[in-house]
């Protein structure tokens, strides 16, 4: 198993933080960037449609609710069973910088800032 690291590059385009989850950490997923079967996903398709390193880059992201690609169906389903709030991790990148997300993500072990 891997260790959890502080690496900018492992932030998925939702927010997310693959440097701690289980799947990355056994060697089971490359991460959400390298992650080539993951084309179903519309957040992914759209920050690298963009250029973006994640929703944190987008200028037209100012509320969730608003993006149908963010607030999708299985994203609501993720959020439940994990409950995960992708909004609240970008809302920390654009507080901390990617670097600092990675850190704080790293340092606590968390794939997600946890809704409360």
């Amino acid at each position: 198993m891997k260790p959890v690291i502080a690496d900018k590059d492992l932030i998925a385009f939702c927010g997310l933080y693959c440097g701690a989850c289980k799947k990355y950490l056994a060697g089971s997923c490359p991460g959400c960037h390298e992650n080539q079967k993951a084309g179903w996903c519309k957040i992914r398709s759209c920050n690298i449609e963009h250029g973006y390193a994640s929703c944190a880059d987008c200028k037209e992201f100012i509320n969730p609710k608003d993006c149908k690609k963010f607030n999708n169906f299985i994203s609501k389903i993720f959020a439940l069973i994990f409950k995960s709030d992708r909004a609240a991790c970008i809302a920390m990148i654009r507080e901390t910088g990617y670097e600092g997300f990675a850190g704080y993500m790293a340092e606590n072990k968390l794939q997600s800032v946890k809704k409360t």
